[in-house]
């Protein structure tokens, strides 16, 4: 099992589900993912649960609050990136034509976050570690293993995120379809790829991917959960089979079976 002590600034490091209903989501997500939960207070009535994965923590959940139900905010998967400074990191985000949505913040002596949405419309977070760096698994099953932007601007958006995390756009023709890897040296940050128009009324966002061990057999026991299949299952010669799902709660997310290499 990958396990990771620190995440290098520029490397995503944590997911973070925002959702109408924590309890059935951790019925959900504890059946398919097999996680188990550990809820934190988080001050006014809020609760933070850690999604943990024999015993190490995979990511969180928060229920949404009022002032986001207000909004008509859904429910979703968040990403966060981490960096060595957020302040300056989401000044320099501004200055490249996002809107910041919060701005650089405490959160007790764990860390300091800020979120932005990128010129293009998604939104992202990003992480300056304290007491906590971030996932303690990734890549493994039942973790996140990769985060994909779908925009209706890749041009734009690949200069943002170079300015911003210093990230490399490298495309390639992925099945008739251009897709973008996000380098950093020789791997991967993340992916990028155009929305497309069969999808409808998508908005630009990130999309968080957990590893499976059957991207079959997860899809159709999250069917069987009350999920509901947004594509796939597909296989992407060389990188795996995968199918993206939205859970009861209405949070859209990836799952894929990784290629052995």
């Amino acid at each position: 099992m990958p396990e990771y002590s620190e995440h290098a600034p520029g490397t995503f490091c944590w997911v973070e589900l925002m959702t109408t209903d924590s309890g059935g989501a951790k019925k959900f997500y504890g059946e398919l993912m097999g996680w188990e939960h550990h809820d934190d207070e988080a001050g006014e009535g809020q609760v933070y649960t850690m999604w943990q994965k024999s015993g190490k923590n995979a990511g969180a959940m928060y229920q949404r609050t009022a002032e986001q139900e207000q909004m008509g905010v859904p429910s979703h998967w968040g990403s966060y990136v981490t960096v060595a400074d957020a302040d300056a990191t989401a000044a320099l985000a501004q200055q490249n034509g996002a809107r910041i949505i919060r701005e650089p913040m405490d959160v007790m002596d764990i860390g300091r976050l800020a979120i932005f949405q990128d010129p293009t419309g998604a939104v992202i977070s990003i992480w300056q570690p304290k007491k906590h760096f971030g996932a303690q698994i990734k890549d493994d099953p039942g973790s996140f293993c990769w985060n994909e932007l779908a925009t209706n601007d890749t041009e734009a958006a690949g200069a943002f995120y170079a300015k911003v995390f210093g990230w490399e756009p490298k495309t390639e023709d992925m099945g008739g379809m251009a897709y973008t890897s996000f380098m950093m040296g020789e791997r991967g940050a993340g992916g990028m790829m155009a929305i497309q128009p069969e999808w409808g009324e998508v908005p630009p966002h990130w999309l968080v991917y957990f590893a499976v061990d059957d991207c079959d057999a997860i899809m159709a026991q999250a069917r069987d959960l009350g999920a509901d299949v947004l594509a796939g299952p597909m296989d992407i010669p060389e990188v795996g089979r995968f199918a993206v799902l939205k859970d009861p709660q209405g949070a859209a997310f990836g799952v894929i079976k990784l290629a052995a290499h």
